[in-house]
């Protein structure tokens, strides 16, 4: 079931970073012009909305209503939002497919987590966890990777039909090895859904055909006529006939699974789902996710040449503060709240929050600022020369995940991430004092010139730092709170994370810049410095190089401060609950089971 969950991780982690390779080709197809980038900024920000405003929402339904449905789930929506971008004739629809896949995407990685919680007790969790958090960050190396090969071989629609189908056999896989764990119960004595499973297939089926409309069908005079709109507007292509068809499938599907199939082991458990609804704390979702989009947008919409934040920011801030108050309000009187805040008084709970929100501040620098610092150096004309100097960090992060989960159950949580944080720390140290020959440099070995040098052992002991740092932070969270919001619990930490790397791109390179402008006013004019060839200046170039290296020192040193606060938070509140760490599971295999609904 582990594996199967994280290699459905490892296919959406890189999704989220396919898409820096296909955005030309997305751009092209769908008519933005190359030199309008900003137009297509929202096949970005709207992946990133997906991802994160409703995690803690999803988390909480994983503990209520059990991992295996709602895992599955956030599989189908990752397929459907494939299925809508691979199809997408414009912008629009681009943007809706990503989101949605950002949903379901983001809503696996906290399930994931919450059943290693449910599957392993407290004091075996370090090696799963790690192995989790290996593999999504593994992503980020083979999404490009993959990305670049299926764009090189088939065009870029072709990378989002290749996820549809993994992921639905990755989700049929993992229903069969879930059941299979739960044992027997009443429910194996029930034959199988046949109808419920045809019933899907045909909507799903008839989904596709009329999002795809392929020429063989469409164009056809018989099976055309499925194609054609009852009504005009926008909405016109939803009265379609295949459309109405496969709406008409769905609707027939869930009112069989949720009445008439009570003598079959049904496909969802459509039978429970009002009453896990009626559980939910729909007005706390609904005003955390505002807070969440609310912060989301005041970044990414942000220009970081000239601000921190976004023009809207004097809205969306004030907005933010006031639904965040709000938010607190309603938790503490709610019956069953969405965050109870109660769970999260432990150190080691709100600590792994905090640690994971610096995390995020420092990682982000290191993804953004090592290949620009490579371009300005040393791959003055290769982008993509200079983004594989920092495959050099990627590959180390999930070797220290590994490693930081074999090591924290034998150690202690606090002291295996602080460690690492503070390798971190003192590597972005090393590079904030890098000049220009210091990705050219290799070590000689009696007169031989080896194929990597010092920047290579730096970047690699970066990666491994923060690789650490991932187990423990996770392991120290599931041990602090209650089984009943693992999930929720999950989804939080995963939220810390990605709210610190949106902050802390944007206030390490406002300080960034800040050095930059300041040196750059100094900088003569190639005028005055070449007056005979003023357009190519060499000694201009150097000064205006100079600048940037100011530039780039002062976010690396940022980003030490960032990892070493994380440190220190590590150490001071990571601790391990004596009590809770004590706790064992009898049966993990039965309680994953009951998790599973």
């Amino acid at each position: 079931m582990l594996a199967l969950a994280a290699t459905a991780v490892l296919l959406a982690a890189a999704d989220t970073y396919v898409v820096v390779l296909a955005l030309p080709s997305i751009m092209n197809d769908v008519g933005i012009p190359i030199s309008q980038l900003q137009q297509a900024t929202p096949i970005i920000s709207g992946f990133l909305l997906g991802y994160v405003v409703v995690l803690p929402l999803l988390g909480r339904l994983s503990d209520l209503y059990g991992r295996r449905p709602v895992f599955l789930g956030c599989l189908l929506a990752f397929a459907a939002g494939s299925v809508i971008t691979a199809s997408a004739a414009g912008l629009p629809l681009v943007v809706a497919g990503r989101t949605i896949q950002g949903l379901g995407g983001g809503g696996l990685v906290p399930v994931t987590l919450a059943l290693v919680a449910d599957l392993w007790p407290p004091g075996r969790r370090g090696l799963p966890l790690g192995a989790v958090g290996a593999v999504q960050e593994l992503g980020s190396v083979l999404g490009p990777l993959y990305g670049a090969a299926v764009v090189s071989w088939s065009g870029w629609r072709a990378i989002f039909w290749i996820n549809v189908a993994l992921a639905l056999a990755l989700g049929g896989c993992f229903a069969l090895a879930s059941r299979a764990s739960d044992g027997t119960t009443d429910d194996d004595a029930r034959r199988p859904d046949a109808v419920g499973v045809l019933l899907l297939l045909g909507a799903c089926g008839s989904g596709v055909l009329a999002l795809v409309q392929p020429s063989a069908l469409a164009d056809n005079d018989t099976t055309g006529q499925l194609y054609g709109r009852l009504l005009g507007g926008r909405l016109g292509a939803l009265t379609m006939p295949m459309a109405l068809i496969s709406l008409t499938l769905f609707a027939v599907f869930a009112g069989w699974e949720a009445g008439a199939a009570r003598l079959v082991r049904p496909v969802v458990a459509l039978r429970r789902l009002p009453a896990v609804l009626g559980r939910l704390d729909w007005p706390g979702a609904v005003l955390l996710a505002s807070v969440l989009a609310c912060i989301i947008v005041t970044f990414t919409a942000a220009d970081p040449s000239r601000q921190v934040i976004a023009d809207g920011a004097v809205i969306t801030i004030p907005l933010a503060a006031g639904l965040a108050a709000l938010f607190a309000w309603r938790e503490r009187r709610a019956a069953e709240p969405l965050v109870d805040f109660r769970d999260f008084r432990a150190g080691p709970a709100a600590g792994a929050l905090l640690v994971n929100l610096a995390i995020g501040a420092a990682l982000m620098a290191a993804l953004v600022d090592i290949p620009i610092f490579a371009r300005a150096t040393r791959f003055h004309d290769s982008q993509v020369q200079a983004s594989l100097v920092l495959v050099r960090f990627l590959l180390a992060v999930p070797v220290g995940a590994i490693l930081g989960g074999l090591v924290c159950e034998r150690l202690s949580y606090r002291l295996t991430a602080a460690v690492g944080m503070a390798l971190s720390a003192a590597m972005f140290a090393v590079m904030s004092g890098w000049g220009e020959p210091a990705l050219a440099a290799r070590f000689d070995v009696g007169g031989r010139e080896l194929v990597f040098g010092t920047a290579d052992l730096v970047l690699f002991a970066c990666g491994l730092g923060f690789g650490l740092a991932i187990a423990p932070v996770n392991a120290a969270l599931l041990a602090a709170v209650r089984g009943a919001i693992h999930g929720l619990a999950s989804s939080l930490v995963v939220v810390a994370r990605m709210i610190g790397m949106l902050t802390g791109l944007s206030l390490l390179t406002a300080i960034g810049l800040q050095r930059f402008y300041t040196a750059q006013a100094g900088i003569p004019s190639p005028l005055q410095l070449c007056p005979t060839h003023p357009a190519s200046c060499p000694g201009y170039d150097s000064l205006v190089t100079a600048a940037v290296l100011d530039e780039l020192h002062a976010i690396f040193i940022g980003a030490a401060a960032c990892a070493a606060m994380a440190a220190a938070l590590a150490i001071w509140l990571l601790r391990r609950l004596p009590g809770r760490a004590r706790r064992t599971l009898a049966d993990p295999l039965a309680a994953a089971a009951g998790a599973g609904g």
